[in-house]
């Protein structure tokens, strides 16, 4: 008769179980989605760094490159519409992107990143409002392929679900990872446009 396997679990698997719902209990009372990202960071203190390395899939980018991508789109799209040439930034950005799975750089790293973009977007956001709707933009690949667009349907067909795309693998991600993401969080951007006395006692 084969000895039955016991159900007592270790110290550390107990302890780091602990670790994770108490995470998890903290951040699913309502706070922005920084707040809860710095939760699961103080949770995790000298581990924080490692969620860089975590994926949504075995074969998918982590998550510092998909922090990478998505500032690359970012600044790519506004050049692309402001007719001028990518700052050198975008190829750095590609590049830690694309060598993530080998240094995947640190937490502090990619909100520097996400920060300069944020500066960079800005900077030019109202040059990009009055860019020609209607101009040309021969969009080529890497691999040779070229899309011939209009800047309108650059804008959006292209840039912004490129942008998009490595955003929300990011918030899957993080949301894998143990942190009480919600579309809420992921909407965010949509607040300032809600009617007051409308909202719901928690947002889900």
């Amino acid at each position: 008769m084969k000895p039955r396997p016991s159900s007592k679990k270790s110290p550390a698997k107990a302890s780091a179980e602990r670790v994770v719902k108490d995470i998890r209990r903290q951040t699913r009372r309502h706070f922005s989605a920084e707040d809860k990202i710095r939760i699961v960071l103080d949770g995790l203190r000298g581990e924080a760094d490692a969620l860089m390395s975590a994926r949504l899939a075995a074969n998918m980018f982590p998550l510092s490159t998909q922090v990478r991508f998505a500032c690359a789109q970012a600044h790519e799209g506004v050049c692309r519409l402001l007719e001028q040439a990518f700052p050198e930034t975008v190829e750095m950005l590609l590049d830690e992107g694309r060598n993530a799975a080998e240094r995947p750089g640190s937490i502090a790293e990619a909100r520097a990143r996400i920060g300069e973009t944020v500066s960079f977007v800005e900077e030019l956001a109202a040059r990009a409002a009055h860019a020609d709707s209607a101009a040309l933009i021969a969009h080529a690949l890497p691999n040779g392929m070229i899309f011939d667009l209009t800047a309108e349907q650059y804008a959006r067909d292209w840039a912004q679900p490129q942008f998009y795309f490595h955003v929300m693998v990011a918030y899957a991600i993080l949301r894998g990872e143990g942190i009480d993401l919600g579309k809420s969080d992921y909407v965010a951007h949509m607040f300032p446009y809600l009617r007051p006395g409308t909202t719901p006692a928690q947002q889900r």
